[in-house]
């Protein structure tokens, strides 16, 4: 999962030193008044999230098969904890001792 987060933060890195290029030789639009720095991180958001999309598609596969991975043990481990309990439960119940 990290290396999908820093896979796509090196791309919107990459987007905002293209945009910021574009912007301050005249070939993009500065922006109104004083958001010439929040437009330049638009641009670049705008850009870089389809570029992601596509690029890191089968990294973004993996990580999603790691993190169903990590929940499905996470669920076979409350559940053999839920039939340890129950199990306790039923003997102590049987023996006539309170739960």
């Amino acid at each position: 999962m990290l290396r999908y987060t820093l896979m796509r933060l090196g791309i919107f890195v990459g987007c905002l030193v293209v945009v910021w290029g574009l912007v301050y030789s005249g070939l993009a639009p500065r922006g109104l008044g004083d958001s010439n720095g929040l437009w330049i991180v638009l641009l670049a958001l705008l850009l870089s999230a389809p570029i992601s999309f596509v690029v890191l598609r089968e990294e973004r596969d993996r990580a999603s098969e790691r993190i169903v991975q990590r929940v499905d043990r996470a669920k076979a481990n409350l559940d053999a904890n839920r039939n340890q309990e129950d199990a306790a439960d039923d003997t102590a119940r049987v023996e006539g001792r309170p739960s």
